[in-house]
């Protein structure tokens, strides 16, 4: 367990076999979304099995429009890497900011498993590089 100190911030963050759970307690702002990235990013990096990570919002104070872009970055890391996102005890101004910013579905929906967590190294299905152009101009 592992506990980081910041001024409107504290995480807490527990790891078990397959998942991890970062305990969110004060606000999430302008001054500190980039530790609780920083800490999810870490996290992902360091377990490569990882199966889930879960969220713990039950202490979460407010929450800014850069709160809510921490949330949709780990969400977008956690999708790369095969992850399943949690975003668990939700206090009442969070859902209301998810609902009104149009990402509660995105970022609460249960996430099936990604196709690198079903196929193996060898099975002969690999997605092309991306050239950056869309295809439609």
């Amino acid at each position: 367990m592992t506990t980081h100190p910041e001024q409107h911030l504290h995480l807490t963050t527990v790891d078990s076999p397959d998942s991890i759970r970062i305990e969110i307690h004060g606000d999430l702002d302008h001054d500190s979304a980039g530790l609780l990235v920083e800490e999810a990013t870490a996290q992902l990096a360091a377990r490569p099995s990882l199966a889930d990570l879960h969220l713990h919002c039950a202490h979460l104070g407010a929450i800014d429009s850069m709160g809510l872009s921490a949330l949709l970055m780990i969400h977008r890391r956690t999708t790369a890497a095969g992850v399943r996102l949690h975003m668990e005890d939700r206090p009442a101004t969070l859902d209301r900011i998810l609902h009104v910013t149009g990402t509660f579905d995105y970022l609460t929906a249960a996430q099936p498993v990604s196709p690198a967590q079903t196929t193996g190294p060898d099975d002969g299905a690999h997605a092309a590089p991306s050239t950056g152009q869309d295809g439609s101009t």
